[in-house]
């Protein structure tokens, strides 16, 4: 991986705060997550719930911060923490990734509810973790 551990750890801390909030909204008494929140222009049925949250908007800034590289990496190290590839086929998880969601991967990202497991898990496919990063 050439994505610095750092930026992993930092997108997973940020997802979890993210997460943390959509389940706060959602708990209280007529609210759904995401009511009220301005969202970006994408069509309605392609913005989560939680878009336009200010912890949304930090995470969007983030990873619209990342160059293409970084950003297909993340998705790679996703589909390693969720099973869809291996550690040992990051090469091909990369390509993929970048054929499939070189466009938008931010977009990717974001609509991914289990972000933060997800890449916690790819990088333990690795023997690394966000204790290594501190």
């Amino acid at each position: 991986m050439d994505i610095a551990l750092e930026n992993v750890c930092h997108v997973i801390s940020k997802a979890r705060e993210l997460m943390a909030d959509v389940h706060e909204l959602s708990d209280e008494p007529g609210q759904h997550a995401g009511d009220d929140l301005v969202k970006d222009d994408l069509p309605e049925e392609d913005q989560p719930d939680h878009a336009g949250s200010p912890e949304y908007e930090e995470l969007k800034e983030f990873l619209d911060s990342l160059n293409e590289d970084e950003q297909v990496e993340l998705i790679a190290l996703a589909w390693v923490g969720r099973g869809t590839f291996t550690a040992d086929d990051w090469d091909e998880a990369v390509d993929t990734a970048r054929d499939e969601h070189g466009r938008h991967p931010t977009k990717y990202l974001l609509n991914l509810p289990l972000l933060a497991d997800y890449l916690e898990e790819g990088l333990n496919e690795f023997d690394l973790s966000c204790e290594d990063a501190e």
